[in-house]
């Protein structure tokens, strides 16, 4: 090991006069020898915090988005923007798969009564509670779960979340549908609110597995269901006529 004039010793590579030593320069570089996607997101976020005008702040989070959307991204397997039909087939049958054991339970029945015979002030209190309970636990398994990162270019009505609503009806078409193909909906002659509660009961199974047969598999390929209906009413105009 040779030392400079003072008497310090010198690392190889970093002798005075000598080239910087490209291994050892890679190694401690940001993002190591294979830099990824992810390294490059964290540089344009650093790059963001630093530039002062604001439509180089804006021309920076457009580079940035466009990366999220790239393959090899975190960003790419987290985020779901786009809701297809695919999604809508996976909500069915996920919402199938966790009501079907439940159909063939008579405790589903002795829930329903419990929930429709608990009264205040006339009030299904416990029926309205899972209801409740139902949009809670579906709301929060999307959003907040953080199972993926959803979001909503095109809610409904501008406020509502069309995923979460979408969920909903879907895991409540299920409910009702499979509890009267089978017959279990109205079996033994039960009163309007306890089959109401029986479908609640199910629905709360369904909407389970609904939300996760969405999310669970990621960002489905194919055509935003938005863009299909704004397809197909600009195809349902009639073409325009010339005056005589």
């Amino acid at each position: 090991m040779s030392r400079d004039d003072d008497g310090d010793a010198l690392e190889p590579g970093n002798r005075p006069g000598s080239e910087p030593n490209p291994d050892t320069d890679s190694a401690t570089a940001p993002g190591g020898e294979n830099p990824d996607i992810n390294d490059l997101l964290t540089k344009l976020d650093a790059l963001k915090d630093t530039v002062d005008e604001p439509h180089e702040r804006e021309k920076v989070r457009q580079t940035i988005s466009l990366v999220e959307r790239m393959p090899g991204s975190r960003a790419f397997t987290t985020r779901i923007t786009k809701y297809t039909t695919r999604d809508i087939a996976e909500s069915f049958v996920g919402g199938i798969l966790l009501s079907l054991p439940l159909l063939v339970e008579d405790g589903v029945f002795d829930i329903a009564e419990w929930l429709a015979g608990t009264l205040v002030g006339g009030i299904p209190v416990f029926l309205v509670a899972n209801v409740l309970f139902v949009l809670v636990m579906t709301w929060g398994l999307l959003y907040y779960a953080d199972f993926r990162d959803l979001q909503d270019a095109s809610p409904i009505l501008g406020f509502l979340p069309r995923r979460l609503v979408a969920v909903l009806i879907i895991s409540l078409v299920v409910s009702v549908g499979t509890m009267a193909l089978w017959g279990r909906l109205f079996e033994g002659g039960p009163t309007t609110v306890e089959a109401i509660g029986r479908v609640s009961v199910i629905w709360a199974a369904a909407a389970f597995g609904a939300a996760l047969g969405d999310i669970l598999p990621g960002e489905s390929t194919g055509q935003d269901v938005s863009e299909r209906i704004g397809e197909s009413l600009e195809g349902s105009k009639p073409p325009d006529q010339d005056d005589d």
